[in-house]
C-alpha cells in the first residue's frame, strides 16, 4: 500500500481488488473491515519494539556511518479522545496538542530508529536513550581520541557541560550549532575551503578556533556568509577535519527533507489505530497551574517595565532642573501611568503569593481528572513507522540504481520511481520454467522508458526469487 501511495485503509475501496491482490499472491486484496481485523491481530501481539530493534541492528550492521542525526517531529493530534500535552510545531509556528517522535537518521538521511515521547520529553532525553541503544552495537575504539560515534542535532539540546559528560561517560562526540554568539571574528581569518554538501561541490569561507564555554574547551568552526553573518558550529570531536565539520552539520537538512517527503508521500502522521491509554500515574511533569502563573507573571512584569519606560522618557535633564520639578511639569501625562504601575505591582505580589502555594512539579495522578494527560495507542504508529522506514529505504535503493541511467535523476528520479509503482504491469507465471515475468507498461516519456528498460536489465541480473516460491522474477519493459 505504501509503495503504491495508498495512504490509509479506506483508500483500498478505490483500488481494483483483483489486480492489487495479485501483488500479494491472492485472488483479491482484503476489504477494509477484514484488513483492520488482520491489522489488529498483528498489533495485539505488542512486538513492534522487537521489530524495530531487529531492523535497527540489521541496518547498523551494514558498514555503519559514525554520524547519527537526531531531531524531533511533532505528530499533531486533532481528536478529542486523548488529552495530550501541547507541543510547539515549528512548521505551523503554533503550540498544538500532539506527540513528539524523535527520529534517528544516518549521515545519508536513511532512517534508523524512532523514539516516541509520552509527555513532554526533551531532545536531550531522547539523545541519551538513543546513545544507550546505539553504543551496544558500536565497539569502543582503542584510540582514546577516537569517538565511538558522533551525534548531530540542533540548538534545542545546547548544554556545554552535558556535551563534556557525553564524552567522558560514553566517548560520544557531539556536533551542533552554538547559541548566543555575540562576538564576531575578523573576516580576514576566513579562508575559502572546498567541501562536498549533498553530493555537490561547495566552496565555503571557514575558520576554526578553540573556545571556552562553561569551563569546557571546544572546537569552534564558523562559516562566513555573503551578508557577513557568521554561523558558529561546536564539536567535541578531536580529529574531524574542519571541512567535514561544516559538511556534516549543514547536511542535517537531509533529515528535514526526509520528514517533508514522508508527510507528502506516505502520510506517516496518519493514525491507523484509534484509542488512548493511561500514562504511569507516578510520572512527574511540570505543574500546568504553576506554569500558567509563571507565564502570567512574565506578562505583567513586561507590561510594568513598558509603563516605567514611558514615565522615565518624560524626564529630561537637558535644562538642569531637579527631577521633582520635571515630573511635576509632566504630571498630566504620567499620573495615569504611575497609577497603573502601582496596580501592576500589587498584581505581581498576588501572583507570586499564589504561585508559592503551587508545587513546580506534580505527578500525573495529581492532575485534575478532566485535564489529566494520557497518550494515544502506540503499537499501530510504531508498526506504520517500521513499514515507512522499509519502504523509504527500498525506494532509495532503486533511486540510487536508476540515477546511473536517468538524466536529471537528482530532481526527478523519485518521481519516476513513484510512476513505476503506480503504473500498470502484467504478471505472467511460467510454472514449467519456474519464472514470473513482470512486464511494465509505458511510462510518461521516452527517456523514462529507456531508464526503466536499463533498470529491468539490472534487476534481472540479481536473479531474485519471488517470496515463498521457486519462481525467478524476470522484468521487461513493453515500451522498448
Amino acid at each position: 500500500m505504501a509503495l503504491c501511495r495508498i495512504k490509509n485503509p479506506e483508500q483500498l475501496k478505490k483500488q481494483p481488488p483483483g489486480e492489487l491482490g495479485k501483488l500479494l499472491g491472492l485472488d483479491r486484496v482484503p476489504e477494509v473491515g477484514h484488513f483492520r481485523k488482520k491489522l489488529k491481530q498483528v498489533l495485539v501481539q505488542e512486538r513492534t519494539d522487537e521489530l524495530h530493534s531487529k531492523l535497527f541492528r540489521s541496518w547498523l550492521g551494514e558498514k555503519p556511518d559514525m554520524f547519527f542525526y537526531i531531531d524531533g517531529h511533532v505528530r499533531i493530534y486533532h481528536g478529542h479522545t486523548a488529552n495530550l500535552s501541547k507541543k510547539y510545531v515549528s512548521r505551523q509556528r503554533l503550540c498544538l496538542s500532539g506527540t513528539t517522535e524523535f527520529w534517528v537518521n544516518d549521515g545519508k538521511g536513511m532512517p534508523l530508529m524512532v523514539i516516541t515521547s509520552e509527555l513532554n520529553e526533551k531532545l536531550k532525553e531522547a539523545i541519551e536513550l538513543a546513545i544507550e541503544d546505539i553504543k551496544t552495537e558500536m565497539p569502543l575504539p582503542l584510540d582514546q581520541n577516537t569517538p565511538r560515534f558522533t551525534m548531530v542535532f540542533d540548538r534545542e539540546s545546547y548544554e556545554p557541560k552535558w556535551f563534556k559528560k557525553l564524552w567522558e561517560d560514553h566517548r560520544v562526540a557531539v556536533l551542533t550549532y552554538r547559541k548566543n554568539v555575540k562576538d564576531k571574528w575578523e573576516e580576514g581569518l576566513f579562508k575559502e575551503t572546498d567541501t562536498q554538501l549533498l553530493n555537490s561541490n561547495v566552496t565555503m569561507l571557514l575558520c576554526e578556533m578553540g573556545t571556552l564555554l562553561s569551563d569546557v574547551w571546544f572546537r569552534e568552526v564558523r562559516k562566513l556568509s555573503d551578508s557577513g553573518h557568521q554561523t558558529a558550529i561546536l564539536t567535541t570531536h578531536p580529529r574531524l577535519p574542519m571541512p567535514q565539520i561544516a559538511e556534516r552539520m549543514f547536511s542535517r537538512w537531509t533529515q528535514e527533507n526526509y520528514f517533508k517527503y514522508m508527510m507528502a508521500n506516505f502520510d506517516f502522521d496518519k493514525m491507523i489505530e484509534y484509542g488512548s491509554v493511561q500514562i504511569d500515574p507516578h510520572r512527574t511533569l511540570p505543574n500546568p497551574k504553576y506554569k500558567q502563573l509563571t507565564e502570567k507573571l512574565k506578562r505583567v512584569r513586561a507590561k510594568k517595565l513598558r509603563l516605567e519606560a514611558k514615565v522615565y522618557s518624560k524626564t529630561d535633564y537637558k535644562d538642569g532642573r531637579p527631577m521633582e520639578e520635571q515630573l511635576t511639569k509632566n504630571m498630566k501625562d504620567t499620573v495615569e501611568w504611575i497609577e497603573q504601575i502601582d496596580d501592576l505591582e500589587q498584581k505581581i505580589s498576588e501572583l507570586i503569593e499564589n504561585r508559592s502555594r503551587e508545587p513546580s512539579r506534580i505527578t500525573v495522578a495529581e492532575m485534575d481528572d478532566e485535564k489529566r494527560y494520557n497518550k494515544l495507542k502506540e503499537e499501530g504508529k510504531k508498526y506504520k513507522n517500521a513499514i515507512c522506514m522499509l519502504v523509504y529505504r527500498a525506494e532509495t535503493a532503486l533511486f540510487n540504481t536508476i540515477s546511473e541511467y536517468f538524466k536529471g535523476a537528482q530532481n526527478n528520479g523519485r518521481m519516476l520511481i513513484k510512476e513505476i509503482f503506480s503504473s500498470d504491469a502484467d504478471m505472467i507465471p511460467d510454472h514449467q520454467n519456474n519464472t514470473l515475468t513482470i512486464v511494465l507498461h509505458s511510462m510518461s516519456t521516452p527517456r523514462a522508458n529507456k531508464a526503466v528498460d536499463k533498470l529491468c536489465r539490472y534487476l534481472n541480473e540479481t536473479e531474485t526469487i519471488y517470496p515463498y516460491t521457486n519462481m525467478k522474477m524476470v522484468f521487461k519493459s513493453i515500451a522498448v
